[in-house]
């Protein structure tokens, strides 16, 4: 562990071997990065040998730099073959509909969909107050674009049966300053593609862009259709899909941070970059938001997709399919759950029909079990719900997660709901946002365990997560970012 009487800075250096060993004291505190017990934030093929591969080209390519790829022309030439791959896989390139796609790596979903309002935002300077319109099933990093661009986001509600739009509901939301109009393939929370034809449809119809978000699982949805899926189409062999974006740290299984923004053409990709040359030092030209890129994480995804091939993620699909099959047959089989859609990608997602099962006391038990899911709360009548990001690695796993799934609902069940004190249920009631003091967020942490940097985070957070339940949405998320504020601190 790090002593914090020295710090990251210490008066004297310390010896490699003790700085490694700290590291993997702190790593030891982490959830489980490989053997399938893990439902979300990392992707496990589980394939022999691939980390150390893809660990040996990223350190290989670490220092490269991506800010000129004049300079450093191994970056530029795995940049563009990543590019290339991802566009045959969506539908582009030579011989089809779309072939002129180009793209960017980027460090992730997030930046590559900030980058696609931005280019829809730039390439229509005359429209003074831009917006976009985003179901809210897509992806809170096109809030986060609005957000940052000042461009105003129209949400779409979907519908609570289907949990996709309705097109109707998109072409009434487009406006004459709309320059950009969003769909998942497939969406986050629960796993399902929207109408990607029939939205951007309306969007050409409107002059207006349409961006698919397949960052999730759209690396996966290619493979399924070969194997027999019925993927409904959402790549770029549907007319009026301007651009997509893709991460090839999530199912195309390199290390993270590395995803691709592809365009339908070059000229659509334009807006995209910024370029600056009214100083006296160097002109700048970057076509994503960072200047300076390792090129440790492309080099890693260069040498993932070259390893695996074509063959390696039909078979990774194909798991990942089975997998998903045995872990919504599991939840069919315990009374008082139900799935949240029918699976129809990489993702579980279930609910409760049971008012004295507690979904986060489920949660809990669930991770007393070795098993860490992902609790989404309620939204917009929608119930709260159990996520399950499946990866090839959990199909080896799912004959044990039946068993342990029906006693940890027993268990939960005979727990009981939580019960929030009358004063907590009070303050989410009445709290606003801005009522919240220093004193107040102090105390409410310290009630619900969470002792920041100086301590731990609780075992159980069903406490917590009923509270931000409860809260409306402004004040969860006030409430989220002053937890958070409190646990990043710095160490002296």
């Amino acid at each position: 562990m790090i002593d914090n009487r020295a710090g990251a800075l210490p008066v004297e250096g310390v010896p490699a071997e003790r700085v490694l060993d700290e590291i993997r004291g702190l790593r030891g505190l982490d959830r489980p990065t490989h053997g399938g017990r893990l439902f979300a934030y990392v992707y496990d093929p589980g394939v022999p040998g691939l980390d150390e591969l893809a660990h040996a080209a990223y350190a290989g390519s670490a220092h490269v730099n991506g800010l000129d790829p004049t300079a450093f022309p191994s970056l530029l030439a795995m940049e563009n073959a990543l590019v290339g791959a991802a566009a045959r896989l969506l539908g582009g390139g030579p011989g089809t509909s779309a072939p002129d796609v180009v793209g960017s790596v980027t460090s992730g979903g997030t930046e590559s969909l900030i980058l696609a309002v931005k280019a829809a935002r730039d390439a229509r300077p005359e429209i003074a107050e831009p917006r976009i319109v985003v179901p809210v099933s897509g992806h809170a990093a096109f809030a986060k674009a609005a957000h940052y661009l000042r461009v105003a986001l129209d949400p779409v509600a979907v519908d609570p049966a289907t949990l996709r739009p309705t097109v109707a509901d998109v072409a009434a939301a487009i406006r004459p300053e709309t320059v950009l109009v969003a769909c998942s393939a497939p969406s986050y929370a629960h796993g399902v593609v929207d109408p990607v034809a029939e939205i951007a449809a309306v969007a050409a119809a409107a002059g207006a862009r349409c961006h698919v978000d397949a960052c999730f699982g759209g690396w996966t949805l290619p493979w399924l259709r070969r194997l027999g899926a019925p993927v409904p189409p959402f790549d770029f062999a549907v007319d009026g899909v301007t651009s997509i974006s893709v991460d090839l740290h999530k199912y195309a299984y390199a290390p993270k941070g590395v995803s691709v923004l592809l365009h339908r053409d070059p000229g659509l990709r334009a807006s995209q970059y910024f370029a600056y040359a009214d100083w006296p030092g160097y002109t700048m030209v970057n076509p994503v938001i960072a200047s300076t890129r390792s090129g440790g994480p492309i080099a890693a995804a260069y040498a993932t997709l070259r390893h695996l091939g074509e063959d390696g993620y039909l078979r990774l699909a194909a798991l990942t399919r089975d997998a998903v099959a045995g872990l919504a047959d599991a939840v069919r089989g315990v009374d008082g759950l139900r799935l949240m859609a029918e699976p129809e990608s990489s993702v579980v997602c279930f609910t409760s029909t049971d008012p004295g099962l507690d979904l986060f006391v489920l949660v809990d038990e669930l991770t007393a079990r070795g098993w860490h899911t992902q609790p989404q709360l309620t939204y917009a009548g929608l119930p709260a719900s159990v996520h399950l990001t499946v990866t090839a690695a959990v199909a080896p796993r799912v004959a044990e997660f039946g068993p342990d799934l029906a006693d940890a609902v027993a268990a939960a069940r005979a727990a009981g709901p939580v019960q929030l004190p009358p004063e907590l249920l009070a303050l989410a009631g009445s709290l606003t946002p801005e009522a919240l003091t220093p004193e107040l967020i102090a105390g409410l942490a310290a009630g619900l365990g969470l002792g920041g940097g100086a301590g731990p985070l609780p075992d159980r957070m069903a406490m917590v997560n009923n509270l931000l339940n409860v809260a409306p949405v402004r004040l969860r998320e006030r409430l989220l970012v002053e937890f958070v504020g409190l646990l990043q601190r710095p160490t002296w």
